[in-house]
């Protein structure tokens, strides 16, 4: 009698082909595997959870829409991801213009845990802070830092370091060369890290001042 062998996960290219002949629970599959992700994504990008929602859900209505026509020349994984790229970039600028100030975002610690997950030597390195962040403040100062990026240095940080996105994926998502993917990256974690390091010290000035204050009060 031979051994039964579980079934396996369909793979997103053989749901891709079901959902696309009309097979509803292959879809909500291929939701249920993305879907965490995006909402994660349009959170860091807005920072207000119901936009966040709102933006996922536009996503996959997008999808669902245009999935007849997707040929499978990039990922699904790449195709849905460039969607609500597109959309969380959208909305962050339509934000910025309204002067709209997000709301404060409790992250998941299990979540961050889980994305974490593969970070190349180099990002950790250089986006240490992004990993380190284990207490409020820290955290406050990077979703500041974070804020006063431009939408397209935001997008591409947080779809490398949280995300975990290969070099050849952000190109794909974003729609650039690699060469420009790159040369995009460096500068934004460059940004990044100066504001951090002028915030830090903006922070120890403003501590050496109250200590002296106190000394001479």
């Amino acid at each position: 009698m031979k051994p039964t062998v579980p079934d396996r996960e369909p793979d997103d290219r053989g749901l891709v082909l079901l959902a696309q002949q009309g097979d509803a629970q292959a879809f909500r599959k291929l939701v249920e595997r993305y879907q965490r992700r995006i909402v994660q994504l349009a959170l860091s990008m807005v920072k207000d959870p119901d936009e966040a929602m709102d933006i996922a859900q536009e996503t996959f209505v997008r999808v669902h829409r245009y999935l007849p026509s997707f040929k499978g020349d990039s990922s699904f994984f790449t195709w849905t991801f460039r969607i609500a790229t597109n959309l969380c970039v959208d909305a962050a600028r339509k934000k910025a213009r309204s002067g709209r100030v997000g709301l404060p975002v409790a992250h998941d610690e299990e979540l961050e845990t889980e994305l974490a997950a593969g970070m190349d030597p180099l990002s950790a390195a250089l986006v240490g802070p992004l990993r380190a962040a284990e207490n409020r403040e820290l955290r406050e100062r990077l979703g500041a830092a974070l804020e006063q990026l431009s939408e397209d240095h935001r997008a591409i940080v947080l779809l490398r370091e949280v995300d975990g996105l290969s070099y050849e994926e952000l190109s794909a998502v974003l729609g650039i060369p690699k060469g420009t993917v790159m040369s995009r990256l460096f500068h934004a974690r460059m940004r990044l890290q100066a504001m951090l390091r002028d915030e830090a010290t903006d922070g120890g000035d403003r501590a050496a001042a109250r200590t002296t204050a106190e000394a001479d009060a």
